[in-house]
């Protein structure tokens, strides 16, 4: 028997029916190892020696894998068939090496859909594992974590509050920042048309645009205001009119080539509203059911017998005359694209998606799918379009109608594809209209238009864009976006994507002082070097080395920055979003409070940034770094009423807006006040919400065991109740009005048996064992979780969750903390003698000024792109 591995247990429990029980098929869970999330995994000083760890989840899965091989001689690896799944197959034969012993045999195959006969084909035609792919993806991981955790210490020293950097990432952080400068920047500009209903003798109407005003063409801002516009109607209504030329051309529409990744994401953005996450979700778990072909592809071509099939089930289902003559073929123009694996298709043309055993997003997803791989092979679709110029006879007037008559529908029958700009101005159906016969008039009306601003990007039209660029690759076009959103550099607004303060200060800093490094142009060439290498035409130590030789050198000249000079330099980057002019032609800088005090980029200690007056403490006037377009009205004071004689006034400071009961005076310096809550939007606040915040912290009642209040607020960590020196997290801000004794003895009770002073807290997770003794556990924390190991507590970073942190990672943030300096206890001192013995046996080595601030932690997040 063989052992056959793959990378999910839904993919293997498919490929086993197909196998039988001549094959033992395994999953391996994803990856089993990957570079330690700290500095010094990649060593460019040792030949860029990458130092690979088996995931503590992971090492049952090997283990089982290694348990099978004792029986079985052959290990065939049917991981994916793209880089990534190429260097699972490497891992894997590497994390097996002692288990692949003389007499062992190793085999790759690689199929494009799991059906019976893709996989027996496979099998009947293994490989080995492929040299330059995966050196095309150890170049990368190693771009990706050199980058990731030598650039982000430098953002975090350098600008407070920005969490990571990295090779893509960034790179896509910039477009969505840039299209938001060029909105903000845009100025509508006025224009008019004006459209006639006519009518043939026959009494029918069409509409008709005013095309030519005095003898001369229109363009689009001749009619510039509302006085053009209306002489415009007047000489319409003025004058006789008839057709001057009718014109009917016979045209045609081809379909849409058959989807790969981007363009799968796109159209589930349009026609479903799916994120690029949701959608290669649904399409992994089809394909791991044998119902698509692979989903990570830049291909759009389609196997012949694929073709033949689609061919013979369109004429079952719609007749010979929406088969082409010949079968399309179809060729990507996109940058990079690689034209090895097939397009997204269905694995068998006749499982329509009423036949489909799935709900949901898979079901919606499969009938996209379908159809247009359908319609791809389809007859195009026959139209007339027809266009009817009427005239004056003195030619100072001409208007133009234009429609169109679909009189084949060919593909449409199954697929339209979906467009991100409709234009219907074609789609009319226009009357029987004869050259030369009057034309009366029913209506001229004049509209008003203004130029729009390019719109922000979906994910779809992200990716739609970055692959344009020759940016990033299918297989990380998902997780790029989801990382900026989870980095909050940027939020995701009723689809459209829009960049945070914090998005905005990190992209400044980066085209600044890392300008080459977030150019379009260079990560699209790394992007074709990388291309080289997997094809074998390229030695990837030498692009890495170049590569580093220059980055070090950029880092380098960053060492001796001064916060103080970073923000200078990102006010004059900003300036047009942060000050924009003044309508009166003032100094947008000048402080609009004390008019003396010059406005600047300032941070808070919480990461925050914020517009403040240089004459602060003096004039503590301060906006949010987002207000619209800079405007200073945004964040203008609010009376919302009174109420016992004082004013209730809305306002807004550094750290958001506020509520405040009357104002600063001798007898009260500090003003009773309360900040809005997370989702409170501060147009809905009115004096009855403010009122109620400023209440806080709301009396509940006496504990029922021993009389000691209990209370309700929000605090610095948000809605809480409290029973004596008990706070205990509520979820949501409004249960701090609504909640009860019953539900706040509930709550506290469960934050007791958590742990509360004086007692010992429970532990969320028990990982394991300290190589040096003692238990490694998850706790939960005030400030957040954390791993605790003897009296070593390192927090967790916030992209680690306490559910998936694992024994390996823990130890990291352990020996980072301990290496700090933090809380150590007895045995931090080994931590330390064991480092004096590592450099008492080594001599030291210079390094760049910048890299070893690389060892301010390890973080996950910062290694990947």
């Amino acid at each position: 028997m063989a052992v056959v591995v793959v990378e999910s247990p839904a993919k293997a429990k498919t490929i086993n029916k197909y196998l039988g029980s001549d094959y033992t098929v395994l999953a391996s869970y994803g990856h089993v190892r990957d570079l330690p999330a700290k500095d010094g995994s990649v060593d460019p000083d040792h030949g860029f020696e990458m130092k690979w760890e088996v995931a503590s989840d992971s090492k049952k899965h090997v283990r089982a894998i290694a348990e099978a091989l004792k029986t079985d001689d052959t290990l065939i690896l049917a991981t994916d068939p793209d880089r990534e799944g190429e260097a699972i197959s490497w891992h894997l034969k590497e994390a097996l090496a002692a288990s692949l012993k003389k007499g062992k045999t190793v085999r790759r195959v690689t199929f494009n859909a799991i059906t019976k006969s893709a996989v027996s084909e496979a099998m009947a035609h293994p490989r080995d594992v492929d040299g330059p792919l995966v050196e095309a993806y150890l170049a990368r991981r190693a771009l990706d974590y050199l980058v990731g955790f030598n650039l982000s210490p430098v953002l975090w020293r350098k600008l407070p509050g920005a969490r990571s950097a990295g090779r893509v990432q960034s790179v896509c952080l910039r477009l969505i920042v840039e299209r938001e400068m060029e909105i903000e920047a845009f100025r509508a500009r006025e224009y008019w048309t004006v459209t006639a209903t006519l009518v043939t003798p026959r009494g029918q109407e069409f509409q008709a645009r005013l095309t030519v005003l005095g003898g001369k063409k229109l363009d689009k801002f001749d009619l510039a205001n509302e006085t053009a516009a209306e002489l415009a109607v007047q000489a319409i209504r003025s004058r006789d009119l008839s057709v001057g030329a009718v014109e009917a051309k016979p045209a045609s529409r081809n379909p849409s080539a058959p989807f790969m990744t981007s363009t799968l994401q796109q159209e589930a953005s349009r026609k479903f509203g799916m994120g690029a996450k949701a959608t290669m979700s649904a399409a992994q778990r089809l394909y791991e059911a044998g119902h698509i072909t692979y989903m990570r592809t830049d291909g759009i071509d389609m196997a012949p017998e694929a073709v033949m099939a689609a061919r013979d089930e369109i004429k079952r289902r719609f007749g010979a005359d929406y088969v082409p003559e010949s079968p399309r073929m179809y060729k990507n123009k996109a940058k990079n694209a690689q034209e090895a694996h097939e397009c997204i298709r269905p694995t068998d043309m006749s499982l329509s998606p009423d036949k489909l055993r799935a709900e949901g997003d898979q079901r919606k997803l499969y009938d996209l799918i379908w159809k247009r791989t359908i319609a791809s092979q389809m007859a195009a679709a026959r139209l007339e379009r027809t266009t009817v110029d009427v005239t004056s006879a003195d030619a100072e007037v001409m208007l133009r109608a234009t429609g169109q008559v679909v009189t084949f529908d060919g593909f449409l029958a199954v697929y339209e594809e979906g467009r991100d700009d409709e234009d219907g101005e074609d789609s009319a159906r226009l009357p029987q209209i004869m050259t030369g016969e009057k034309a009366g008039k029913r209506a001229v009306s004049p509209e008003q238009h203004f130029t729009q601003p390019p719109p922000r990007y979906t994910e779809a039209t992200l990716v739609k864009r970055m692959e344009e660029l020759g940016i990033g690759r299918p297989s990380t076009y998902a997780s790029i976006v989801t990382t900026i959103q989870d980095r909050d550099y940027v939020r995701k607004d009723k689809g459209r994507l829009i960049p945070e303060d914090k998005g905005r200060l990190v992209t400044a800093f980066l085209s600044n002082y890392f300008r080459r490094y977030v150019e379009y142009d260079f990560t699209a060439d790394l992007e074709e070097e990388l291309d080289d290498i997997s094809a074998g035409d390229r030695d990837y130590k030498e692009v890495l080395s170049r590569f580093w030789r220059d980055f070090t050198a950029a880092l380098s000249e960053t060492a001796d920055l001064r916060i103080g000079e970073v923000l200078e330099t990102i006010n004059d980057v900003l300036a047009p979003h942060l000050y924009p002019p003044r309508e009166d032609g003032s100094d947008p800088r000048i402080c609009p409070t004390c008019g003396e005090g010059r406005l600047a980029l300032k941070t808070a200690r919480s990461g925050g940034a914020f517009i403040g007056c240089s004459n602060y403490p003096d004039c503590r006037y301060t906006r949010a770094l987002s207000a619209p377009n800079g405007d200073e009205t945004a964040t203008e004071d609010r009376l919302l009423g009174q109420e016992g004689g004082d004013d209730i006034w809305l306002k807004s400071g550094r750290f958001g807006p506020y509520v405040q009961r009357g104002e600063p005076s001798e007898a009260a310096p500090k003003p009773p006040r309360a900040s809005l809550p997370k989702g409170w939007e501060p147009e809905a606040v009115d004096l009855e919400r403010a009122l109620r915040l400023l209440s806080l912290p709301r009396p509940i009642g006496p504990h029922p065991d021993d009389g000691e209040p209990v209370e309700a607020g929000i605090g610095r960590y948000g809605p809480y109740v409290k029973h004596g020196r008990i706070y205990a997290n509520l979820s949501e801000a409004e249960e701090v009005f609504t909640i009860g004794m019953n539900r706040a003895v509930e709550v506290l009770a469960q934050k007791a048996n958590r742990g509360v002073r004086g007692t010992a807290p429970a532990a969320l997770r028990v990982l394991g064992e300290h190589p040096d003794g003692g238990t490694v556990e998850v706790m939960a924390g005030r400030y957040g979780p954390y791993v605790k190991w003897n009296k070593v507590n390192a927090t967790l970073p916030k992209e680690m969750t306490p559910e998936a942190v694992t024994l390996a990672q823990a130890l990291e943030l352990v020996a980072a903390k301990a290496a700090k300096g933090g809380k150590g206890g007895a045995r931090r001192g080994s931590t330390r003698a064991a480092a004096a013995k590592t450099s008492a046996t080594k001599p030291a080595k210079k390094k760049p000024a910048a890299k070893a601030g690389a060892k301010a932690g390890a973080r996950t997040a910062a290694g990947k792109r």
